[in-house]
């Protein structure tokens, strides 16, 4: 993929970006699917690496407090849906992963550009989650997420 500038992020406030994406079992989602509930929309660099897991594993601790609260989880990155699925495999993820291969909804969302990692300066996801409300719209964004923890805050958000 060129290394194109990452598109705007959206606002808080505005109508979230719709898509349309396969997940890891082949099943096809789109926002617009989702319409009247409540989602966190989270994208993460890469399948199985430290902050990634770190991350996906605290939605999977969260996640029965986050079905409670009626919010949705969906997780996007780059990688393939074969990679997608070892990784909601390995630890029993058990919400859908997003295969944005082409970058398309991650440069929608303006999560996909130049970052720092260790000092370098490399092309990439940046971690970031969109809280998006059942009128479709962007309620809350977390930019530069930690993974540690990052469940607890979407819940206390979206309370």
């Amino acid at each position: 993929m060129p290394r194109e500038k990452t598109g705007k992020v959206p606002e808080e406030g505005e109508k979230a970006p719709d898509f349309r994406l396969k997940d890891q079992n082949g099943k096809g989602h789109s926002l617009s699917d989702y319409r009247g509930k409540r989602i966190a929309l989270y994208f993460y660099p890469k399948d199985d690496t430290p902050g990634c897991t770190i991350e996906a594993c605290s939605f999977r601790g969260g996640f029965a407090e986050l079905k409670k609260a009626g919010i949705i989880v969906l997780g996007v990155s780059m990688d393939s849906a074969e990679s997608h699925g070892k990784f909601a495999n390995k630890y029993s993820l058990p919400f859908p992963l997003l295969a944005d291969t082409e970058g398309k909804v991650c440069k929608a969302y303006g999560t996909l550009g130049e970052k720092s990692f260790f000092g370098k300066k490399i092309y990439g996801i940046k971690r970031a989650t969109f809280l998006i409300g059942a009128d479709g719209k962007i309620a809350k964004i977390f930019m530069n997420v930690k993974p540690d923890g990052h469940a607890n805050e979407v819940i206390g958000a979206f309370g």
